[in-house]
């Protein structure tokens, strides 16, 4: 019933259909129970879940801000519920096949995804179907199970905020990533409030190409003149000193993470949430012998809260 892999694919099928015939309905109190005497009897240590680290190099993962209090939510959690995490480095120095050996000569079966340290990453031959995973940041592979900030969400929050203090002409200055839902929340906002011909056009940063970004940006700001900047880019308040653009005399400044940036203005995303609620999800698909890539994702939007700053003081 509980979809054991060391029971044979037919013979659970078979049982949970007759099961599902007499009308069985399981006993919430009595799972509970019956787990806690399965895994007090069977795992006299702490059971063990993986947090991949595919950064080129490991250490300047952590070294963000916002993903070193994913680590100390999911962490924290993780003691919590009697679990021990982790972190296993996996990248060229460490292959994936590697890694994957270790986690199932160890009996490990619980994978949290933290953002990677680029946006592709080479996963060769890995066998996602003998663990259950999920992620903590937007990846197009491996499609599983995703707990985040509610980037949409958090976006209108700052829009609403920004426009509270008094600003009228609200500009965006972000990267074309589409995993990324800052925009999307942006224009949102810019459709519900702000007449057609007032907007301003979203500006997006080519990655690949930072030498134009400031004569890009100020082409921008010359031709709309914003009163606000709304940004995730981290580099934002260098590019406007070098047009000429003073903070907040000239433009009032947010951003959409206040941690790992020089904006103090805008949204916090609550990342020890999202690391807690993280593990909750992978004990939740460990106790289910859920593995592999699901069928249906499923995601969990962390909402964060605004903080009040310098770089956008109310407007007179």
């Amino acid at each position: 019933m509980r979809n054991d892999p060391t029971i044979s694919v037919s013979t659970r099928q078979r049982v949970q259909a007759m099961a599902v015939e007499m009308g069985y309905q399981p006993n919430p109190l009595g799972a509970l129970l019956a787990n806690f005497k399965r895994n007090s009897k069977s795992v006299p240590v702490k059971a063990c879940m993986a947090w991949f680290n595919c950064w080129p190099d490991p250490k300047k993962m952590r070294g963000y801000a916002e993903f070193d209090r994913y680590w100390t939510g999911a962490f924290a959690s993780a003691e919590h519920h009697g679990y021990r995490l982790e972190e296993f480095v996996c990248n060229e120095s460490m292959q994936p096949s590697r890694v994957e050996k270790i986690l199932l000569a160890r009996g490990i079966n619980g994978i949290l995804l933290p953002p990677l340290g680029r946006l592709t990453f080479d996963w060769g031959n890995f066998n996602w179907s003998s663990f259950s995973t999920v992620m903590l940041s937007k990846m197009e592979f491996p499609p599983c199970h995703l707990v985040s900030p509610a980037q949409m969400w958090n976006t209108m929050l700052a829009y609403d905020k920004i426009r509270e203090k008094g600003y009228k002409h609200i500009g965006f200055v972000g990267e074309p990533w589409r995993p990324m839902s800052f925009a999307a929340g942006f224009l949102w906002s810019q459709q519900l409030y702000e007449p057609e011909a007032s907007r301003v056009p979203l500006l997006f940063l080519p990655k690949d190409d930072p030498r134009n970004h400031r004569k890009i940006l100020a082409d921008w700001l010359k031709k709309h003149k914003p009163d606000a900047i709304l940004t995730e880019r981290s580099h934002l308040p260098e590019l406007l000193a070098k047009a000429g653009c003073r903070v907040p005399d000239d433009v009032g400044l947010a951003t959409l993470t206040v941690l790992d940036c020089p904006i103090d203005a805008g949204i916090y995303q609550n990342p020890e949430e999202v690391g807690r609620v993280a593990v909750l999800v992978l004990i939740s698909l460990i106790s289910d012998h859920d593995r592999g890539i699901p069928t249906i994702p499923r995601q969990i939007l962390v909402k964060g809260k605004w903080v009040d700053g310098a770089s956008l003081p109310p407007k007179n």
